[in-house]
């Protein structure tokens, strides 16, 4: 899904200072709450959808206490290193370059396409201006791909670039574009899309080896039952089941 570029090297560093270890301690899920349907706050303030879910099935399973945490997006990765939430649960692409600062669990879904979303089929994708979330992977397939780039800090900026004409389509995952074309009829997905990501996985300081094999078990334990798969196909849908 989305890719965080981090310039200060030197968070890593702080990796030893992690508070909870999963012995007894409650472990802090950090989320960005804005990314629907992998994760989004309800009406009650409280943090919903796929991830909400996968998250605490995944803390039953490796007996663990667990509670939420949002954090805004730009930031994510380096809360984490400094110990103001165990594991990140966002929608979080494993990629080369997260894996030189955080670790990473098994993939708990396969990659998401990306596609884009626009108020008209007549857009010019190759020369015409794109909008992304900031630090994400498609931010970075737009600024390589001759198109201008327009970045906004959160999903909903994005989308609203397009339908005030700031924006002639915005880049962002499928999964979270076909709820919002289904929503409004001002929108559409164009037909094109682009695999630009990894599978998602939960993100993790170094230094927290007996925490990631713990969800790791739960990972895999939910693959084997079938219950990982039928989470996919109530939140989404169309992404590929493992």
């Amino acid at each position: 899904m989305k890719t965080l570029i981090l310039t200060t090297a030197t968070l890593a560093l702080t990796a030893g200072m992690a508070l909870a270890d999963g012995h007894g301690k409650t472990v802090r899920l950090g989320t960005e709450g804005a990314y629907p349907p992998y994760n989004f706050l309800n009406d009650a303030g409280e943090v919903d959808g796929f991830e909400r879910e996968l998250g605490d099935e995944l803390c039953a399973r490796a007996e663990l206490t667990c509670e939420w945490v949002t954090n805004e997006w730009d930031s994510i990765i380096p809360n984490l290193v400094s110990g103001n939430y165990d594991v990140i649960i966002a929608g979080m692409s494993v990629t080369d370059e997260r894996d030189e600062v955080i670790d990473f669990s098994e993939q708990y879904t396969l990659p998401d396409p990306s596609a884009y979303l626009a108020t008209s089929a007549d857009v010019d994708l190759e020369n015409g201006v794109i909008a992304a979330q900031a630090n994400t992977i498609q931010a970075s397939f737009i600024a390589s791909s001759g198109a201008v780039l327009v970045e906004f800090a959160t999903p909903e900026e994005t989308v609203s670039a397009v339908k005030n004409g700031e924006a002639d389509a915005v880049l962002a995952d499928k999964a979270f574009l076909a709820e919002l074309a289904n929503a409004d009829p001002e929108l559409m997905l164009l037909e094109q899309n682009v695999m630009i990501g990894g599978g998602i996985g939960l993100g993790l300081r170094e230094s927290d080896t007996e925490l990631k094999e713990k969800f790791n078990v739960a990972i895999r334990s939910m693959k084997e039952d079938g219950s990982l798969n039928a989470l996919i196909g109530k939140w989404l849908p169309d992404l590929e089941q493992f």
